[in-house]
């Protein structure tokens, strides 16, 4: 067994590693940037090693400074968490070329399956089922044509080493095709430094049920039940839950067979995620993870595993401590992702400060996986993820009951987080029902309504600015909660005393007025595409630019129509919140 480990990753899933490794007896090494020095992941480590600057490519992903590091650390293995360098084959065979140990698939099968339409193949092959479309990637917009047209509209144009709904672009008809097919290689190019699209047909109201599998060097293949991803925005997972709803006995068997065949064909070793559509009875194979899942915590809730354990047993050579008879469910785990989004704004990134007031739920079958405090900073150089709130309870209504109790226990410090989404969105018939909730996620009137609750600070008839602020008030020897309005200059004793309360944050309708000519950026971040030029008629809700934040594209629409009498912007630029994009007259 390993004595030491180097966590290549920050945030939760950083301090998730070194948790199950402090419960091993293995010493863990974390790494950081400059700008994480004081997250909590470096304290939550037994050494910290400073590895670059902020910039991923210069941290995080730089191979050759992990490996150094893990060297000079005296690290044994490397467990690479999710994102970042997770599923690279060529940090893989560094491991092995440093004598380290790589605590993760062999490198063989993370190319077999980072590569879609390899991996499509493969699947095919060995009697897997895959969604009908190409294996095959396109060379160029003409080709993606055939392929549609062979696939049938609609069809999905993916980044051919893409995951995470990045590189996954739609086109609903032929006149689509060449916009999905270029911003798919952009974004395959951006994140995984590979160009290339294939097309397959888009199911357009399917079920994400992914399947949770296990091997080891034994020849013992594995599944822990499914998963149900389907509430997603962009294409990127925000609730899960296991099991699915719609997933009987005899689906899971089935679903089961095909996830360990998959794993079996590629030779895999370690934890991974089938990832697959169901469609009434149907289900097919989309792709594969491998690496542990953001949401492989439900999964643990409902089948009393720890995964992370799993991997580190079978990258020091050891059996799985589990097999496929002892595998029961128990209960309803659900799990919300508490990310540094504004769900009202199109789930715009929401970077910024978070307050001393953070505070995180407890209590009977509430588990929070977080990478933040009080003080913590979420900054647009990484993901915008906060914590996962996961529950548990006996079954799916009680766990819902569960999940909105934590939600309201959960106090975010200031950020702006999903929380109002989340509590919106579990209250709902659609959900009740376990349906997809793809109609809410669309409807932009109903996203709206999930603003936080906050409210403008009001204004006396001359106009004199007033100040709100709440109090605890005890009367009798009971609690009331009182609000009392006044002049802003009253509360400059309360701020001499260093007790001002913190001013409210103004609700707005999300952008800009269409009173305004002036079209200002919501968030920061760079912007990749220019789709207008200066003296340009656009009509209200047209594309003007693409801003990437938080390894996210946001579409910044036109607020009103007229010409572009002045443009701010070009590609590859950076940008802050409040800048002026263009000024539409």
């Amino acid at each position: 067994m390993f004595q030491k480990v180097l966590i290549a990753n920050r945030g939760e899933i950083a301090i998730r590693v070194a948790r199950t490794l402090k419960e091993m007896g293995i010493a863990s090494v974390a790494v950081y940037s400059e700008i994480d020095r004081d997250a909590p992941h470096v304290r939550a480590a037994d050494e910290a090693f400073l590895i670059g600057p902020a910039v991923p490519a210069e941290s995080y992903l730089n191979i050759p400074k992990i490996i150094e590091t893990a060297k000079e650390a005296g690290a044994e293995g490397i467990h690479p968490g999710y994102g970042f360098l997770a599923e690279n084959a060529e940090m893989a065979r560094a491991c092995d070329e440093a004598g380290i140990t790589w605590i993760g698939p062999p490198p063989e099968a993370i190319e077999a399956m980072g590569s879609k339409t390899r991996a499509r193949e493969i699947m095919e092959k060995a009697g897997v089922p895959i969604v009908p479309g190409s294996t095959e990637v396109a060379k160029d917009v003409e080709e993606a044509r055939k392929q549609a047209e062979e696939a049938g509209y609609p069809v999905a144009c993916k980044a051919a080493g893409g995951g995470g709904g990045k590189g996954f672009r739609v086109a609903m008809t032929p006149e689509d095709l060449e916009e999905a097919f270029e911003g798919s290689a952009r974004e395959g190019e951006k994140f995984f430094s590979d160009d290339r699209v294939y097309v397959e047909r888009y199911l357009e109201d399917p079920r994400h049920v992914e399947v949770q599998v296990l091997a080891d060097g034994h020849g013992n293949v594995i599944h822990l039940g499914e998963r149900d991803c389907s509430i997603q925005r962009r294409h990127q997972k925000v609730i899960e839950e296991a099991p699915g709803p719609h997933v009987d006995e005899e689906m899971r068997e089935r679903i089961g067979k095909i996830a360990t065949d998959a794993a079996a064909a590629v030779g895999y070793r370690g934890a991974g995620t089938i990832e697959g559509m169901q469609v009434g009875d149907e289900y097919f194979f989309l792709e594969m993870n491998t690496r542990v899942q953001v949401e492989h915590c439900v999964t643990e809730m409902v089948i009393g595993i720890d995964i992370v354990r799993e991997q580190i047993l079978v990258a020091a050579g050891e059996p799985l401590s589990i097999g496929q008879d002892e595998v029961e469910l128990s209960g309803w785990s659900i799990e919300c992702r508490i990310n540094a989004e504004a769900a009202h704004k199109k789930f715009a990134p929401a970077p910024g400060p978070i307050g001393d007031s953070y505070r995180e739920p407890s209590g009977p079958g509430v588990r929070v996986d977080s990478g933040v405090e009080g003080g913590s900073e979420v900054t647009p150089m990484y993901d915008p993820m906060v914590a996962k709130l996961i529950v548990w309870d006996v079954d799916r209504e009680k766990a819902t009951k569960r999940m909105l109790r934590a939600l309201s226990e959960y106090d975010s410090g200031g950020l702006t987080t999903l929380i109002p989404f989340h509590e919106a969105i579990l209250a709902t018939e659609q959900w009740d029902k376990g349906e997809t909730c793809r109609d809410l996620m669309e409807d932009r009137d109903w996203l709206k309504s999930t603003a936080p609750e906050t409210a403008p600070d009001p204004v006396a008839e001359d106009g004199t600015e007033l100040v709100s602020r709440d109090y605890k008030v005890e009367v009798s020897g009971k609690l009331f909660d009182v609000k009392v309005i006044g002049e802003a200059g009253a509360g400059a004793a309360a701020a001499a005393n260093g007790k001002r309360p913190p001013k409210r944050e103004r609700k707005s309708g999300g952008g800009p007025s269409a009173s305004s000519e002036s079209l200002p950026a919501p968030l920061q971040g760079t912007i990749l595409k220019v789709a207008v030029a200066e003296g340009a008629e656009v009509a209200e809700g047209d594309l003007v630019c693409v801003i990437e934040a938080m390894k996210m594209e946001n579409e910044i629409a036109a607020h009103r129509a007229g010409k572009v009498t002045s443009l701010n912007v070009a590609e590859g630029a950076a940008v802050n919140a409040g800048d002026v994009i263009a000024v539409i007259e």
